[in-house]
């Protein structure tokens, strides 16, 4: 034994041998732990308080042998809830004064220097020599040599290579050196770490398990070539498609290397359980200009075998009612999608406008990849539309618009959280046009874009900004329905004024929203969330205008709350128009992520 241990030995014997003999017991009443920055070493702290027994037992008589006890092993514990971090020679001193039976236990830590990578030797191989993500990954392996030797950082980037190996179909891989040599007098750490990988697999035969659907009907969402490389990636794709049918609500998909035949190609089985067939919904609603009302629906998540859906939705409000049915069919063998057939009825009766209109859709949506969606549609719309000039439809003059027209539309989505997301970018775009004489009692062309960009600021908070504009191209505004016509105003577009306030109007005293041409609008909003909880509060301000010829801007500011609630975020608004807003003020709830 070193001469230092043994005087230590000799000191705690010397100190424990001259405690009071009256002290038969005693009790822990707080430990206290120095020397560590709360802020830069929080991690370290944490991982000491864990490590430490003492922490057991705080407020629990012991008697005085336990104490002896946890006191001796005090610093051991402390020293060893160092080493993840790279302090493998700190300074600690463990002291417990005695207030009657009551101690209090202070823990001076010195960490000392932080040891340095002196060498570190991180290879694979095998044919994953070879692989260039696989030596992406060696090359991003932390800590190199010179830099501190950090436990944490060096297990995530073993754990991590290990991860690719498997994602990457080599199975067989497995450690053939695994050693980190510490020596403290030097202050150094030198590390021995190699896989070989073995042999690369690949994709196999797939056998999907269920009894009900037709037989191939989901063999085209395995896009890839049997005896292709491996790659788990497919197979989270495949899981990703499987779960969008909204067909299974189990989806268990097992790969079965032990099983692969000469040529390295592992068969996999997708085993699926059958969802409820039918799902009814209903509820109740009620909104300032539509009223009080009901919804219902009712949705066939597969019709028969070749899963087709049928799904009808109704929302009869006292002003506004409207109904949609809907079939579904898949659509696999060009893109991810479906065609979808549907028809429509639209009738709202407020205070100035009797509108109605019945469309007809035929669609194709399809993922082209995993940020873009696609749907091109041909739709017809007949409305019949007519203002009043007071309170009452005694003799209402009708227009009627009659449109044939096809559409595209593209979604955008590249966020890192699509229910609550802090940085990334969505938006949409849409265009549309007819022709007259072609279905159509107008020419037109229209086209509109939807941006929304996520900034992070800090551990928790959030800059939004929000940017919408749309235009129309016809020489006949009068024959565009109002249902393509474009209106500003509303908890989605100027916050501070009501829904369709913004914009072309009847003249005084009605007012009455007509629509417009065009359409500008643009936010800028801040989250801030209270030390990172779900509860949080907002800032925002608005801007924009729909107007045929001159731009007339109207600009709203407001503040509300936020809150990340297990169904999504809610938030609930109170803005001010600057512009002769209608009314003072404006309140809007919203919930759900609103990407």
């Amino acid at each position: 034994m070193q001469p230092y241990r043994i005087a230590k030995t000799l000191l705690i014997a010397t100190l424990l041998l001259a405690a009071p003999l009256a002290h038969a017991r005693g009790t822990i009443q707080k430990v206290e732990i120095t020397g560590l920055d709360k802020g830069d070493d929080a991690a370290i702290l944490e991982n000491i308080e864990v490590s430490l027994s003492l922490y057991d037992v705080i407020d629990k008589v012991q008697g005085e042998s336990r104490l002896e006890y946890l006191l001796s092993q005090a610093e051991r514990q402390t020293r060893q809830a160092l080493e993840p971090f790279g302090y493998y020679n700190p300074t600690i001193t463990v002291e417990a004064p005695r207030d009657g039976d009551n101690l209090k236990v202070v823990i001076q830590v010195d960490k000392g220097a932080q040891i340095k990578v002196r060498q570190d030797e991180v290879v694979i191989t095998g044919p994953a020599s070879r692989d260039r993500y696989l030596q992406e990954d060696l090359d991003a392996f932390q800590p190199k040599s010179g830099q501190p030797f950090d436990s944490v950082n060096y297990e995530a980037s073993k754990v991590a290579i290990t991860r690719r190996l498997a994602e990457r179909g080599y199975f067989d891989a497995d450690f053939t050196q695994r050693k980190v040599e510490v020596t403290r007098a030097e202050n150094a750490a030198d590390i021995f770490l190699s896989w070989d990988s073995g042999r690369r697999y690949n994709m196999g035969p797939i056998t999907f398990e269920e009894d009900y659907f037709r037989p191939g009907l989901f063999d085209p969402l395995v896009y890839w070539e049997e005896g292709s490389y491996w790659h788990e990636g497919k197979l989270d794709r495949l899981r990703e498609s499987l779960t969008k049918l909204d067909y299974f609500s189990v989806i268990d998909i097992q790969p079965h290397p032990g099983q692969a035949d000469e040529n390295g190609d592992v068969p996999v089985n997708v085993k699926l359980t059958k969802a409820k067939r039918t799902i009814y919904t209903a509820g109740v609603s009620y909104g300032t200009e539509s009223g009080a009302g009901v919804r219902g629906g009712v949705e066939r998540r597969y019709v028969n075998r070749r899963g087709h859906k049928l799904n009808t939705q109704l929302d009869y409000a006292q002003r506004r009612k409207s109904l949609i049915t809907s079939y579904r069919v898949p659509g696999f063998r060009w893109l991810d999608g479906w065609y979808t057939y549907a028809v429509s009825a639209y009738d709202e009766q407020t205070d100035y406008i009797d509108l109605r209109n019945v469309k007809l859709i035929a669609s194709r949506s399809g993922e082209i990849n995993e940020h873009w969606t696609a749907i091109v549609s041909m739709n017809a719309l007949r409305e019949r539309w007519g203002y009043s000039s007071g309170t009452t439809f005694d003799k209402p003059v009708y227009q009627y618009s009659t449109l044939v027209y096809p559409q595209l539309t593209g979604d955008y989505v590249n966020v890192d959280d699509e229910s609550f997301p802090r940085s990334g970018i969505s938006g949409n775009a849409t265009v549309r046009g007819g022709i007259e004489g072609a279905g159509s009692d107008t020419s037109f062309v229209q086209a509109d874009v939807t941006l929304r960009w996520y900034i992070p600021v800090g551990d928790a908070d959030r800059l939004i900004l929000r940017g919408q504009a749309g235009t129309t191209w016809t020489s006949d505004l009068v024959s565009m329905p109002p249902s393509l016509r474009y209106f500003a105003g509303g908890d989605r577009s100027i916050r501070g004024y009501a829904y369709r306030e913004v914009g072309p109007r009847t003249p005084p005293p009605d007012k009455y929203a007509l629509g417009a041409k065009n359409l500008v609008v643009g936010s800028a909003e801040y989250e801030h969330y209270f030390s990172g909880g779900p509860w949080g509060a907002a800032v925002f301000v608005d801007t924009g205008s729909a107007f045929d010829n001159t731009i007339d801007l109207h600009t709203g500011v407001g503040f509300g709350v936020r809150w990340k609630s297990p169904v999504g975020p809610v938030r609930i608004d109170i803005a001010r128009g600057l512009n002769s807003p209608d009314s003072a003020f404006q309140l809007y709830l919203n919930i759900g992520a609103d990407l």
